[in-house]
C-alpha cells in the first residue's frame, strides 16, 4: 500500500536503489569485510594535502558552504582550459546524472544506454518516468555505433556512455569518441561519463570543446583522487546547459570540507601520478591472480579488473557468494553476457592478499565451464523498457533488461541468503 499523497509515478516505483553498500552487507553478517574490493574506490586514500585541507576546513564547518563553489569551480576550469561558465559542480556524477535527467527527461521521453552499463543513469531515467532503450555490448565494449543508431531510431533525448567503461573496464580511444560526438543527432545530448579517465592510458581522453552543444562530460574526485566519501563531481559542457544545472542544483550540496579537499586534491598532481603507479601495480597483481586461478582478466583502463569466470552468471554468482562468505567484498555485472565475470577493484596489498587467499577456495565448486564469447553480432536485438523499472541486489550490479530482471531478483535473494548463512556458519565455527 502506498501513500495517496505520492504522485502516480512515485507510487509505482520499486523500493530499490542501484546498489546495496558494503556497510549494509557487513551489518547483516555481523562483521567487517577483510577486503573491500567491490566499490571501485581508491583504497590507497587521498593525498596528504587534501587531508590537511579537509582538517582545516572542519574548523569552519559551522558555516554554510559557498553555493557557487567559486574557488573550486575556477580551479577546475583552469585545469581544463575553459571558462567557469562551462563547469557545474554536484554531489558526484550520480547527483549530476539526476539533475541532467530532471532537466531533459519528461514522462515518455527516451534515453539510451548499454545493457549492463552503470545502473544509476537508468535509476534516474525511470525515476522521472522516462523510457529506457538499451543496446548490447560488442566484444565487452560499449558500442558507440549501436548507441547512436538507437538514439536516432528512438528519437532519444539522452545517450549515455562511459569511457572507460564500468563494469567491464574496457575503453575507446579519443578518435572513436570524437567520431561518436560528431554523429550525435540534433535532438539528443550525449552524456560522456569519464569517471575513470584519470587512470586510463594516454590517448583515451578526447579533447572536446566545452562549448560543443552535443556533449556533456562528467568527471569525479571519487576514483583517482580517493575522495569517494565526499561526493564531488563536475560536468563540462555548453554554458546554457551548465546554467540550467545551476538553476536546479542543491545549492549547498557540495559542502565546505568537500570543496576544500577537492581543491587541494586537484592541485596535487604529483600524488595523482603516485596513485596511477600504485593502481598499475595492483592491477598487475589482480591480472596474475586471475590467470593463476584459471580466470581470464579483461584488459582494463580503470581501477578494477573484470575476471571472466567461464560459463554464465550462475557460476560467477556462486564464486561471488563464496568470496563474500570468506570476508571478501567484490561485485559482478548484472546483465548477460557480462555477468560471466566478477569485478575486483585494485587496492592495498593486504586486501589483495586476502582476495588471493580466498579465491582458490571460492573456485573449488565445480569444474569451470568453457567461457562464453561476448556478443559481437551487429544484428543483435535492442531492448526497450518503459518506466518504472530498476533493479538492485546485494552482490550483482543491477541492469536494465526485460524478463531476466525477474530471474535476477530471485537469484539474488537466494545468493544473499546463502552468503549470510555461510558467514554465520563460519562465525560459529570460529
Amino acid at each position: 500500500m502506498t501513500d495517496p499523497r505520492l504522485t502516480a509515478l512515485a507510487a509505482t516505483l520499486p523500493a530499490s536503489v542501484p546498489f546495496t553498500g558494503p556497510e549494509a552487507l557487513e551489518r547483516r553478517a555481523g562483521r567487517p569485510f577483510a577486503a573491500r574490493l567491490g566499490a571501485n574506490e581508491c583504497g590507497f586514500g587521498p593525498s596528504s594535502r587534501a587531508i590537511a585541507a579537509m582538517r582545516e576546513a572542519a574548523d569552519t564547518a559551522w558555516k554554510y558552504p559557498d553555493p557557487e563553489a567559486h574557488d573550486l569551480r575556477r580551479a577546475i576550469a583552469a585545469h581544463h582550459g575553459c571558462d567557469p561558465a562551462h563547469i557545474a559542480l554536484g554531489e558526484g556524477i550520480d547527483g549530476l546524472l539526476g539533475l541532467i535527467v530532471r532537466l531533459t527527461i519528461a514522462p515518455g521521453n527516451v534515453a539510451v544506454t548499454s545493457r549492463g552499463a552503470y545502473p544509476t543513469f537508468a535509476y534516474h531515467v525511470t525515476g522521472h518516468g522516462g523510457t529506457l532503450a538499451t543496446v548490447p555490448y560488442t566484444a565487452d565494449h560499449e558500442d558507440p555505433d549501436r548507441l547512436i543508431a538507437e538514439t536516432r531510431r528512438k528519437g532519444a533525448r539522452l545517450c549515455y556512455i562511459s569511457n572507460p567503461d564500468n563494469p567491464m573496464g574496457t575503453w575507446h580511444d579519443a578518435a572513436t569518441v570524437h567520431d561518436m560526438v560528431a554523429a550525435v543527432p540534433d535532438h539528443a545530448l550525449l552524456l560522456l561519463d569519464e569517471a575513470y579517465v584519470d587512470l586510463a592510458p594516454n590517448g583515451t581522453a578526447a579533447d572536446i570543446d566545452p562549448a560543443d552543444p552535443r556533449v556533456l562530460r562528467l568527471r569525479t574526485f571519487s576514483k583517482a583522487h580517493g575522495l569517494a566519501g565526499l561526493r564531488v563531481g563536475y560536468a563540462i559542457g555548453p554554458a546554457p546547459i551548465i546554467a540550467a544545472l545551476d538553476r536546479v542544483k542543491n545549492h549547498f550540496g557540495v559542502n565546505r570540507i568537500a570543496q576544500a579537499g577537492a581543491l587541494a586534491a586537484l592541485a596535487d598532481r604529483e600524488y595523482l601520478h603516485h596513485i596511477r603507479a600504485l593502481n598499475d601495480a595492483s592491477m598487475g597483481r589482480l591480472v596474475n591472480i586471475a590467470r593463476d586461478n584459471g580466470l581470464r582478466p579483461i584488459p582494463s583502463a580503470t581501477n578494477f579488473v573484470a575476471m571472466d569466470c567461464g560459463g554464465g552468471g550462475a557460476r560467477a554468482a556462486r564464486i561471488l557468494a563464496e568470496l563474500g562468505a570468506r570476508g571478501v567484498f567484490v561485485r559482478m555485472p548484472g546483465a548477460a553476457p557480462l555477468d560471466r565475470c566478477i569485478r575486483v577493484s585494485t587496492g592495498p596489498d593486504p586486501e589483495v592478499d586476502a582476495f588471493a587467499a580466498a579465491l582458490p577456495d571460492a573456485l573449488d565448486l565445480d569444474p569451470p565451464i568453457e567461457s562464453v564469447a561476448p556478443i559481437a553480432d551487429p544484428a543483435a536485438p535492442t531492448t526497450t523498457l518503459v518506466a518504472p523499472t530498476t533493479a538492485a541486489d546485494d552482490l550483482a550490479e543491477p541492469f536494465t533488461g526485460g524478463s531476466v530482471l525477474v530471474i535476477g531478483f530471485i537469484a539474488v535473494g537466494i545468493i544473499g541468503a546463502f552468503v549470510a548463512s555461510r558467514i554465520a556458519k563460519k562465525s560459529r565455527e570460529t
